[in-house]
């Protein structure tokens, strides 16, 4: 039996999937935390890792290995390969005004058409802009920019700082930066890639950062194909000689990977963030910003909308009312559908989608009748869920097809909210069964990688709703928006 490994490195966690690669089948996995904030020294990430390797049983019997990660996180690196401060994560928005500045000089429709995507402050090139504009010293160290997942595949290969070593071109040689490889996906999420060409645009790296006209000057990750790979350099006790490692993906390219989903297939991820996306044949290209043209894992692209608020929305009104997630569900389908008038517009924490990063949450329409515990329940779903299905609407707009949801996250496993999603949608609404499917992607990759082939393992779904539309719910959330 040929094992594969797939990781998910994400905001909260790091989770590793050890699957037959014939077959698919889970052999073991494990799991380690994340520190938690907005910005966040990588070698937390590395850390996690090596504990999470370990409490999956090791990779000596692991013939290839694949990092889904994070998506925008800005790790930058000296001449020397030493990460010159921590990491901007893709919820840190204090690049909200560096996203302003670099629209108003480029252009948004010059954005959306170069790069598929407006930037926002998740985006990487707005971090790279605050970097230059707030800690300019640290900006003119800056000899190469890698993402989360990049930066871990090419510690995991053997490379990293060199100690003591200075800012010149032997120093760069030395500590591998030229080693440093992403994929078309995570790439498509910088601000400062084609993904139709697959090509950097060095212009816009340049706008943002201040230099980095030239490979000498600023190393980009070399982008690798779906099915390319790179072998461990230098093995470690945790990573062998003969362990291969794959191209990787952003988190939300790897779920749509590790859940197989074609065209017509649209997946609603419930976790930290919400996002709305799809595997399409041609790339978007969004001069309003909502949609964001980034690329997929498998070669072709994948529209995106995401939101700030998601499950944190259904955490903060469970405490609110005292009851678990479970109990939050049973309260929401005692209430009718659209609260008796209650509207959650749920910006706990500011906005990407529509992007309103000082915004704040708001309940509309109380009364002293709608002012009941379901009505607070279910409003809470359906405000979570509306501000999604904006983002449906979005995609849509641009000529993507939905035949079906697949809803996933930790969320959508609440009866409650899989029952209310088939009221606010107006497709079926599928659940899959519980998994980890950013690291599912990772080792379908991993495996794609070691035999040349994607694999056609079989996904497991559980509920399957057929559209129960009930215009009631978007009509209150539309009036309120």
């Amino acid at each position: 039996m040929t094992l594969v490994a797939g990781v998910d490195s994400s905001t909260q966690s790091c989770k590793i999937v050890i699957r037959d690669a014939d077959t698919g089948r889970v052999v073991r996995t494990g799991r380690a935390g994340h520190p938690t904030g907005t910005e966040v020294d990588p070698e937390a990430w590395w850390v996690a890792l090596h504990e999470a390797v370990v409490d999956a049983g090791g990779l000596s019997d692991v013939a290839a290995i694949s990092i889904g990660g994070q998506q925008h996180g800005m790790v930058v690196l000296d001449a020397g390969g030493a990460v010159i401060r921590p990491a901007l994560l893709w919820n840190d928005t204090r690049s909200a005004p560096a996203a302003v500045d670099l629209i108003a000089e480029v252009g948004a429709a010059e954005l959306a058409a170069r790069t598929g995507t407006v930037p926002v402050a998740s985006i990487t090139s707005t971090k790279l802009r605050w970097l230059r504009d707030a800690e300019p010293e640290n900006a003119a160290r800056v000899a190469a920019v890698a993402l989360p997942h990049d930066w871990l595949s090419w510690r995991i290969r053997g490379f990293g700082p060199v100690a003591g070593a200075g800012a010149s071109a032997g120093a760069a040689a030395d500590a591998g930066l030229a080693e440093l490889f992403t994929d078309r996906s995570d790439a498509s999420g910088t601000g400062y890639f084609n993904p139709t060409t697959g090509e950097w645009d060095r212009e816009l790296l340049v706008t943002a950062l201040g230099h980095g006209a030239t490979e000498a000057e600023v190393v980009l990750p070399t982008v690798l194909a779906p099915s390319e790979s790179r072998p461990v350099v230098t093995p470690s006790d945790l990573f062998p000689a003969g362990l291969i490692v794959g191209a990787g993906a952003g988190d939300n390219a790897g779920a749509a990977l590790g859940l197989d989903a074609r065209a017509g297939d649209v997946v609603i991820s419930l976790g930290t963030s919400g996002t709305v996306f799809a595997v399409t044949e041609t790339s978007n290209h969004d001069a309003s910003g909502t949609v964001a043209g980034f690329a997929d894992a498998s070669g072709v692209f994948l529209p995106l909308v995401a939101t700030l608020n998601a499950a944190r929305v259904l955490d903060s009104i469970a405490g609110l009312l005292g009851v678990t997630h479970d109990e939050l569900g049973t309260l929401a389908l005692t209430a009718e559908p659209g609260s008796a008038g209650a509207v959650l517009q749920p910006w706990f924490e500011g906005e990407r989608t529509p992007n309103k990063p000082d915004a704040t949450a708001t309940l509309f329409g109380l009364t002293l009748a709608s002012t009941t515990r379901p009505n607070l329940a279910r409003a809470a779903i359906e405000g979570m869920l509306c501000g999604l299905a904006e983002g449906l609407d979005a995609i849509r707009a641009g000529g993507t097809e939905a035949q079906r949801l697949l809803l996933v996250g930790g969320a959508a496993q609440n009866p409650a909210v899989s029952a209310i999603a088939a009221q606010v949608f107006d497709v079926p609404v599928v659940v899959p069964e519980p998994g980890e499917y950013v690291a599912s992607g990772a080792a379908r990759q991993a495996a794609w990688a070691l035999t040349g082939e994607r694999p056609g393992w079989p996904v497991e779904f559980g509920a399957e709703l057929p559209s129960d539309n009930r215009p009631v719910i978007r009509d209150q959330y539309r009036a309120r928006r």
